[in-house]
């Protein structure tokens, strides 16, 4: 028996409206957001490449959202209700629905799950994709050693896993190798997105010396505050400029829309099989915005040069020799770091002065 039959007599038993033409609806395709659609930051990058499948598609696709989806059991039970209503391909968009997409995608094995930044696959059913942020963590980390005044670069840090605790260390590798002389400041705020946390947290690493600040949070509070108190500071996801047009110095911009055109399209071929890939600057899965015109010429031209490096492959940001933070070696001279190891990060590099929390 065919899906859309199968869809047709479930939809029938729950008493359900079944459309005469459920054969030639559009492609459903669900996504799940762990934050507002509008927190300028992780959430509306993932909403924007949503709207960049409707643009591209048009009637060929018919697409819905849930936002502000908390990771668990309500996450699970959304993915359900899309699943139930004739979704085929799901998004699930934030780390932490790793086990709720296994969980449903069990029970619904011919919808297809795409879980961003995950790494469970239980189920064949299930696809997983992320980005190389930390090749846009070296570069503003160069920025940032480059810039720095007081030699103390504050970092916002939203939950100790290993995609934030990577790029923490690439963004301190590279800003030590600029400027010797720096130090950051750690503070976790345990959200993904909450602007009063994010706005408290900038506030104190600006009264502990930060004079620039980084984030691994969603919200464009930070640098509000930033260009408050006239310090400087990096966007997170999505270009954060208007609100701070002088603090803010770039953005690591996350680029979703060709990947999932991509999969959708694949979907529709019926070629569509689980995968695990993990782009960067090559793919322009990772991008940054425009650099602000106070970054001297010289810093700019090193930046750039560093990009165009990292995505031509003839430079790695996690390349040794570097040492744990308790100066046990990890990457020998000219070794680079092996994706695993990047993907199961848990500590810190040599020289980091903070304690990654339980």
């Amino acid at each position: 028996m065919k899906r859309r039959t199968l869809l047709a007599s479930s939809a029938m038993a729950l008493g359900l409206a079944v459309s005469p033409a459920l054969a030639d609806d559009p492609l459903k395709v669900g996504f799940v957001y762990v934050g507002p659609v509008g927190d300028y930051g992780w959430t509306a990058t993932h909403d924007a490449a949503r709207q960049m499948v409707e643009e591209h598609f048009g009637d060929g696709v018919e697409t819905s959202y849930v936002e502000s989806v908390p990771e668990g059991a309500d996450a699970e039970r959304v993915m359900t209700q899309m699943a139930l209503s004739g979704h085929e391909l799901i998004f699930a968009t934030s780390f932490g629905f790793g086990p709720d997409a296994n969980n449903v995608a069990a029970r619904f094995p011919d919808v297809k799950f795409e879980h961003a930044t995950g790494y469970t696959q239980d189920h064949d059913n299930v696809s997983l994709y992320n980005a190389r942020f930390y090749e846009g963590r070296a570069v503003i980390g160069h920025i940032a050693g480059k810039m720095t005044e007081t030699n103390t670069i504050g970092y916002i840090a939203s939950y100790p896993i290993p995609e934030v605790i990577m790029g923490i260390n690439s963004a301190y590798l590279h800003a030590k190798a600029a400027n010797p002389d720096v130090q950051f400041r750690i503070i976790w705020v345990y959200s993904w997105f909450d602007p009063a946390q994010e706005a408290d947290a900038a506030t104190a690493l600006i009264e502990q010396g930060a004079d620039v600040l980084m984030q691994h949070t969603d919200s464009s509070a930070p640098i509000a505050i930033a260009q408050e108190n006239g310090v400087m500071a990096f966007g997170q996801a999505s270009d954060m400029v208007a609100f701070g047009p002088d603090a803010h110095l770039t953005a690591i911009l996350d680029e979703w829309g060709p990947y999932y055109i991509e999969r959708i399209q694949a979907v529709m071929d019926s070629t569509w099989q689980a995968g695990d890939v993990w782009h960067g600057f090559a793919e322009g899965m990772v991008a940054l915005a425009p650099l602000n015109e106070r970054i001297p010429e010289d810093v700019r031209a090193e930046a750039e040069f560093m990009i165009e490096a990292i995505a031509a492959g003839e430079y790695h940001p996690f390349t040794g020799p570097i040492n744990r933070q308790d100066g046990s070696p990890w990457l020998a001279e000219g070794e680079t770091a092996p994706d695993g190891d990047l993907l199961g990060m848990n500590f810190y590099v040599e020289g980091i002065t903070a304690e990654i929390p339980n």
